[in-house]
């Protein structure tokens, strides 16, 4: 019997596939490559007494991707520094668990139990729960270092708060772990004056996206309603985590609303607008620790085109987005502190920075780089618009990670010069 032919569309879909590998070909582009995670983390933080991180690391966009067993349930990590979070999360989930079993604990506790873990598994495991937040905004994020989104108005503030309060009624598990901590509002449900006192203790983040962790705490703060417990107990002190260093005594003393209010004033300080600073309230990408950090960094800098940048930031729909312009925005802080920044490109989600000496400095907290189509595009248009509207007339590319040989040097071709593993 004779074959039947392929579909026309499948055909289509086969034809366009090989004409782009050719056109990559042609280009010198790079095809994506996996890591090992051998070659990107230590010893220790490959595995642990709670943790094991899983062997192959892909990377999409300019991100690692890392997945992690823990006693709690599967994890997942996009990006270096939210790797090093959630190993942090696993160490105070291990501290809070030995606390619980405390004889100094349970006495004062009056026989109320702290189950670690208990009652989130179906938020943790649901494959859908897991990345929401964390992941689904990177393939977009990975592709798009140029202008930000075109958004419409008014409508995509209804839009958002229509969304944070859908489903109100089929939730409770301290609210789903209040949504995997989606948005500034959502982030402060169930976190408690207690649950921050017993945050600080063990140096976790009070507005933390892991539902686990989260619930913990807010359970935690529940059985200490008086912040009584919290005194009595030792915790070893945990060395402070780079990434809250800066804020962390502000989301750990303060109430909630007086710094959200704060962080607003900052925001207006910048020159942004209400409806900017409302958008970024919304954000389902911020959390109240989060929104800190940015406007922290931010305002130490004061340079001209934050408020644009605070616009930009507002277009985060995922963790892993919001963690890209926070980490951007405090790079920006410690090259100010060496190098005073004037000031910022508009409209571009890569934040490039005008020194007072006349450099454009990119500024990309992101793991690996190497030459593809997107970066191309990104690294030629950032270069042209940081000379014609920021009057730079050296161009820099400081990025928290590494770029291939192959990435370097046209990068350079293209009048960037380059600078790796910039500390965080």
């Amino acid at each position: 019997m004779a074959q039947k032919s392929p579909p026309l569309e499948k055909l289509c879909l086969l034809l366009l596939a090989l004409s782009l590998a050719v056109t990559a070909a042609a280009a010198g582009y790079e095809s994506l490559r996996h890591f090992k995670v051998q070659e990107l983390v230590s010893a220790a933080q490959l595995k642990g007494k709670h943790h094991q991180v899983a062997s192959e690391v892909p990377t999409e966009g300019y991100l690692h991707v890392f997945s992690i067993t823990t006693d709690w349930g599967p994890l997942e990590a996009e990006g270096e520094s939210l790797l090093l979070v959630r190993l942090d999360e696993v160490r105070a989930l291990s501290e809070l668990a030995d606390v619980s079993k405390s004889q100094v604990f349970l006495k004062s506790a009056g026989g109320a139990v702290l189950n670690v873990g208990k009652g989130v598994a179906s938020v943790v495991t649901d494959p859908e729960a897991t990345v929401k937040g964390l992941g689904k905004g990177v393939k977009r994020f990975g592709t798009n270092l140029g202008r930000k989104a075109k958004r419409a108005g008014d409508g995509a503030v209804a839009a958002v708060t229509d969304d944070s309060k859908s489903d109100s009624s089929s939730k409770s598990t301290t609210e789903k772990a209040a949504d995997t901590a989606g948005g500034v509002a959502n982030s402060v449900l169930g976190v408690s004056g207690a649950a921050r006192k017993w945050a600080q203790k063990v140096g976790a983040d009070p507005y933390t996206t892991n539902p686990v962790l989260r619930k913990t705490l807010s359970d935690i703060g529940k059985i200490d309603a008086a912040g009584s417990i919290v005194a009595k107990v030792a915790v070893p002190i945990p060395p402070v985590l780079s990434t809250t260093a800066s804020v962390g005594g502000l989301v750990w003393s303060q109430d909630p609303e007086a710094l959200q209010k704060q962080n607003e004033a900052q925001f207006r300080g910048l020159g942004a607008s209400g409806d900017a600073i409302k958008q970024l309230y919304l954000s389902k990408g911020f959390t109240l620790t989060l929104h800190t950090r940015l406007a922290s960094a931010l305002s130490a800098v004061q340079a001209k085109g934050s408020a644009d940048y605070v616009a930009t930031a507002a277009e985060a729909d995922s963790e892993r987005e919001a963690l890209f312009f926070v980490e951007s925005a405090e790079m920006l802080r410690q090259l100010h502190a060496t190098s005073p920044v004037v000031e910022l490109l508009t409209d571009s989600r890569a934040l490039v920075a005008r020194t007072k000496d006349g450099r454009g400095i990119a500024l990309a907290p992101i793991d690996w780089v190497q030459w593809t189509a997107p970066f191309e595009k990104a690294a030629r248009e950032a270069g042209e618009r940081a000379k014609r509207e920021l009057g730079a007339a050296k161009l820099e590319l400081h990025l928290t990670g590494r770029v291939s040989v192959v990435a370097k040097q046209e990068a350079s071709a293209l009048g960037w010069s380059v600078v790796e593993s910039v500390k965080r």
